[in-house]
């Protein structure tokens, strides 16, 4: 077996590739990496989400953290991953291993690996790791407590500093002036008990659905996407809420629901939440987004005379621009977000709220303020399909997107950009990307253009020209 990291993190199917001796494996490998470069009373911190088996996986590698000759900090409680990022630094850490596979169907399971800035690991780093695993046998002994018998690993719980430490970054003072009733769909994972208690805390009224654990998730993926959150928009137009806020299976992405029952997309919020926070924070800096991610994004920091900084698609990317304080919103269309001062991590927790700050401040719904942004910088449509990974389509997909194409469907290619798979760029700013999937087994196809008629065929043409 080969255990190789992708997008953010490792991820396997659980008994099958993902056991205690793989666990143990890549637990050993990530603290002979950190063994020269920490010291020797920083911690390393161990989280995991709802998913069945999580708090025994964890454990087994706070154990082996502790047997390694780190403290180990096992929290108490299913932990949002961007929540590991703050206790990272909180507790200046030398690292924080989260056991989840985020939105990946339930059968995964998955270690995300997290650097001392509380950013995903870079590649170097993950590649250094992967090559540590292949020299290690596969017997590293079950480490749950020491010699004497006592558990080897000291207990945390993060939730109430990280929950302050949010008052920092929302203007919860606007969200609570302005009232009202908010839905809220952790779809049985990490942010119950995050996001609503946010809320609650500042008196408003919080209605949480799927506030239970259930390592199924309901028999699908924990994915806040449009068609998992027909309960929530049921919810919000029936109760005559603000927004309905969802979080996926470890709270790093997010999913909203309009007053209306419109479901805002990524790409859409990015943008909307771009405008509002150079016009309400007044920040220096641009805006990063990925290779997959709207340009819409790109019109608003135009009209603002801000930079855009494009990068490949995985957060830990963008996370690098948070550190270096170039940015104040970095987002990818897949319903990653954080903020300028917030860590270099996605944060759906942090997203949401500021979603209900920018409805609250400006006393406009998100359809409301899109059709401004619209009419100001012109309408975008984009999507994506994804297509499966065949023994086929394995064999001819590196030559295939190595290839140039002078066009697609009749269409004329301006540019080609190969920055994160190939993207064909056309002559009317339409576009269309091919990259592998970093998190599942699939190629991945997105497109944008001015109308949903045109992304239509665009993304047909795209499915097309990769199978062809």
């Amino acid at each position: 077996m080969s255990i190789r990291f992708g997008t953010s993190g490792w991820r396997a199917v659980i008994a099958d590739e993902f056991t205690f001796a793989s666990v143990r494996k890549v637990t050993e490998a990530i603290c002979t990496h950190f063994e020269n470069t920490a010291h020797t009373n920083n911690p390393i911190v161990v989280g995991h989400d709802t998913r069945f088996l999580g708090e025994r996986f964890a454990a087994e590698c706070a154990g082996i953290v502790s047997a390694n000759g780190f403290r180990a900090l096992l929290c108490t409680e299913p932990t949002p991953t961007p929540v590991i990022s703050h206790a990272i630094l909180t507790e200046s850490a030398v690292c924080g291993i989260n056991f989840t596979a985020s939105h990946n169907p339930p059968e995964y399971n998955g270690m995300k690996l997290s650097t001392s800035d509380g950013a995903p690991a870079l590649p170097e780093i993950t590649r250094h790791v992967e090559s540590l695993i292949s020299e290690l046998r596969a017997s590293c002994s079950p480490t749950g407590a020491n010699e004497t018998g006592k558990t080897a690993y000291e207990t945390y719980s993060p939730r109430l500093a990280y929950l302050a430490d949010l008052e920092n970054k929302i203007n919860f003072n606007v969200i609570a002036g302005a009232a009202g009733r908010y839905g809220f769909d952790p779809l049985w994972g990490t942010g119950r008990g995050y996001l609503d208690q946010a809320l609650r805390m500042h008196g408003l009224e919080v209605e949480t659905i799927h506030d239970w654990r259930d390592v199924l998730f309901g028999g699908r993926s924990p994915e806040p996407e449009a068609s998992h959150l027909e309960e929530l928009r049921a919810l919000v137009t029936s109760k005559g809420c603000v927004l309905g806020l969802a979080t996926d299976g470890d709270g790093d992405r997010f999913g909203v629901i309009d007053s209306n029952g419109a479901f805002i997309t990524p790409n859409q919020l990015i943008a909307v939440l771009f405008d509002y926070l150079a016009e309400s924070r007044k920040w220096n800096g641009g805006v990063a987004r990925s290779v997959a991610t709207s340009h819409l994004v790109d019109r608003v920091a135009r009209k603002r005379g801000l930079p855009v900084f494009e990068t490949p698609v995985g957060f830990k990317y963008i996370g690098e621009l948070i550190n270096e304080d170039k940015i104040i919103l970095g987002g990818e269309e897949s319903a990653g977000l954080s903020i300028k001062g917030h860590y270099p991590e996605k944060d759906g927790i942090l997203a949401c709220l500021l979603a209900a700050e920018a409805v609250a401040a400006r006393s406009a719904s998100l359809t409301e303020q899109l059709n401004a942004l619209y009419a100001q910088v012109g309408r975008l449509e984009s999507g994506r399909i994804g297509v499966r990974l065949t023994p086929e389509l394995m064999g001819s997909l590196s030559e295939k997107l190595r290839q140039d194409a002078s066009d697609i469907g009749g269409r004329k290619v301006e540019e080609t950009n190969r920055t994160d798979g190939v993207k064909f760029i056309f002559a009317d700013g339409s576009w269309l990307l091919m990259r592998p999937s970093g998190t599942e087994p699939l190629v991945r196809i997105y497109a944008e253009s001015e109308s949903a008629k045109d992304l239509e065929v665009l993304l047909e043409q795209g499915r097309k020209y990769l199978l062809g």
